[in-house]
């Protein structure tokens, strides 16, 4: 989708978007002189879009009082043909109190408008007197903009007989504000975030008969080749050379094997700095393994390697908007399938750590693909922090449902750090409590622990799994993002499916904690 940045000026034919603050309570929608007065709550209109009112004979203000349209955030009034149909059709939509208004809700403002605008071709968006609270003018245009396009995602390669007037068609959007010059400027970066966004959506979307870990390596090359990334990829036989007992005994039982792919981003002024490494669990396809799950929605375990996907599109991110900082990511790959040569419950591992593993339940692997991950990547790149994302457990969603993400740390300052992004950016986490109590339940009879924990708390035992391969008190965070990469229904953001949370919260936290 092409987007534009212009003045002000009244548009004078084609579609037109108009954006109004909300109107103060008693204030009343006054129509053009000649026209008939009607008696409705109604919000003020700027100067451009007074002009353009003008023009088309009061035919905006009228369709607001009959409407009682107030300028509610993200409420629309749509007026069809109106004048002298040069203008196809005018859509008025509330920004709410300005003073409010902020990037989240610039984006979700967005979103409203490409629904509203999908079945047209191109589009004028006037954006006048946005400035009035502390986001600043220029940044609530580009989030509108970057919003539009966010919610313009559709995952549709495979499907051959759709209708075509069934497909969205916006490809041109003019946005006019009042610092045109300077929103394309913040646009840029908020258009290298969408990047990555897409490029987690369509890495998430995939089948698992595309998207195996030797397939998820080469795409995601394929996609940094001209960012600036170092790509490395570990095979089974390097990976047993390191001691990766625990990875590689979740994938034994599939014909992919496990890959383990390494990004390298370089951005900061001191390229020898320590990096901040992010690690995602990819497990392109998760049966259970011998503790095989229940065939009912199966099919969507193609996701298990969300955590992955938000780490390659994290990547591309900051490659894209040329994030001052070093970061390494890191994502472990494998296909958790039941064959004769599957890991079974029962089982004795050894992790890279030298630290052994009962596996009392193979459906409880994504834990074992990330212990050995989390050792290497302390182990080869001294990391300053690390934080790890994983759709690990289904007791998340029995806890906070789709609506946040479950945060697990060993150190405040960084668990608050990581908060406070996803309230900037509407990827919301919610702190669980770790402790000893929780950690004993992992005690195995015959190794150093096992990978489950007891019938409660499975997502807190799960993180204590985890935590037990942190060396030397390195500040940690695992976010479980099981409930938040798909959703069914969709969200205001995506459509139905990949959703891609994450890759703005860990921008976003990049950006306030670690660039310099």
């Amino acid at each position: 989708m092409k987007i534009a940045f212009t003045k002000l000026v009244a548009p004078v034919q084609g579609v037109v978007v108009i954006a109004v603050p909300e109107a103060p309570k008693g204030n009343t929608a006054k129509p053009m002189k000649g026209a008939k007065p009607v008696k409705a709550a109604g919000p003020a209109l700027g100067r451009t879009a007074t002009a353009l009112d003008s023009r088309l004979g009061g035919a905006i203000r009228r369709a607001m009082a009959a409407a009682e349209f107030t300028g509610k955030r993200e409420r629309t009034v749509q007026v069809l043909s109106p004048g002298d149909g040069k203008i196809k059709r005018v859509i008025v939509v509330g920004l709410g109190d300005p003073k409010t208004l902020d990037a989240p809700a610039a984006d979700r403002l967005g979103a409203v408008l490409h629904t509203a605008l999908e079945r047209e071709q191109a589009a004028i968006v006037v954006l006048e007197d946005i400035g009035a609270g502390k986001t600043g003018a220029a940044t609530i245009a580009a989030h509108i903009a970057g919003g539009l396009v966010m919610k313009s995602y559709r995952f549709d390669k495979y499907r051959t007989k759709e209708e075509a007037d069934a497909k969205p068609r916006l490809n041109d959007v003019a946005i006019q504000s009042d610092a045109p010059g300077e929103a394309a400027k913040v646009y840029a970066g908020v258009a290298a975030v969408n990047d990555g966004i897409f490029l987690t959506r369509d890495l998430v979307s995939e089948p698992a008969n595309v998207i195996y870990p030797e397939t998820f390596c080469q795409r995601t090359k394929a996609a940094l080749a001209n960012d600036g990334v170092s790509v490395e990829i570990l095979n089974v036989a390097q990976m047993k050379k390191l001691g990766m007992g625990a990875l590689l005994g979740v994938g034994q039982g599939s014909i992919r094997e496990s890959r383990l792919l390494i990004m390298r981003y370089n951005g900061a002024k001191n390229k020898s700095a320590q990096p901040l490494a992010i690690v995602g669990k990819g497990v392109t396809f998760d049966t259970g393994g011998i503790s095989l799950k229940q065939p009912g929605g199966m099919w969507d375990m193609k996701w298990d390697m969300g955590g992955a996907g938000v780490v390659a599109g994290l990547m591309h991110t900051l490659a894209r908007r040329k994030a001052k900082v070093n970061v390494v990511g890191l994502c472990g790959l494998v296909e958790n399938m039941p064959d004769a040569n599957a890991q079974r419950p029962g089982d004795v591992v050894t992790s890279m750590s030298g630290q052994t593993v009962e596996v009392q339940n193979t459906d409880a692997e994504g834990r074992l693909v990330l212990c050995d991950v989390l050792w290497y990547a302390q182990q080869r790149f001294k990391p300053r922090a690390i934080v790890d994302l994983a759709t690990l457990t289904g007791a998340i969603i029995v806890a906070l449902s789709e609506h946040y993400a479950g945060l697990f740390s060993n150190n405040d300052e960084l668990a608050e750090s990581l908060s406070a992004a996803g309230r900037n950016v509407g990827e919301r986490l919610w702190r669980f409590p770790m402790g000893d109590e929780y950690d004993r339940e992992l005690k195995s009879l015959i190794a150093d622990m096992k990978n489950i924990g007891g019938p409660r708390a499975g997502s807190i035992t799960a993180a204590q799994f985890l935590k037990r391969f942190i060396q030397n008190d390195t500040p940690w965070a695992h976010l479980d993002i099981a409930g938040v990469v798909w959703n069914e229904k969709g969200t205001a953001l995506a459509a139905p499916g990949a959703t891609g949370y994450g890759v703005r919260l860990l921008n976003r936290f990049i950006a306030d904690n670690y660039e310099g």
